[in-house]
């Protein structure tokens, strides 16, 4: 009796990557990956807008590509705790510089990522079996 071993793949992406990419091609490697079977960890978010339309793409892929159920997505931002005003000022001033590059993105089928739990200090990916 043979067991079928079950796996992923984690794709690590740098903001790097995906900065020189209009909107359209941005989405277009990101489901790409994700029709791949493989999890993004982005380095950095998209634009509110983007994620809207991958989300769209995504919804209306389910039904048309076989085997595929959507996408699951997290986004993590630093803490945003109270912090005296330099070191505000300072953190305004490396965002200006950085961009978005202090978060992190998940992105993964929903073929393979259950659910994904984010609280302050973790975040959980629950797999289907």
């Amino acid at each position: 009796m043979s067991k079928k071993l079950m796996g992923f793949s984690i794709q690590f992406i740098p903001f790097i990557d995906l900065e020189r990419l209009d909107s359209g091609r941005r989405i277009k490697k990101l489901l790409d990956i994700i029709l791949d079977d493989k999890i993004i960890v982005l380095q950095g978010k998209l634009k509110s807008e983007e994620e809207a339309r991958l989300i769209e793409d995504t919804m209306v892929m389910v039904g048309r590509v076989k085997g595929f159920k959507g996408v699951e997505l997290v986004v993590v931002e630093p803490n945003n705790e109270p912090a005296p005003l330099t070191s505000k000022i300072r953190h305004g001033i490396a965002n200006l510089l950085v961009k978005n590059q202090d978060s992190l993105t998940i992105i993964g089928p929903a073929s393979i990522i259950k659910e994904i739990k984010r609280d302050p200090k973790k975040i959980e990916l629950m797999f289907k079996k």
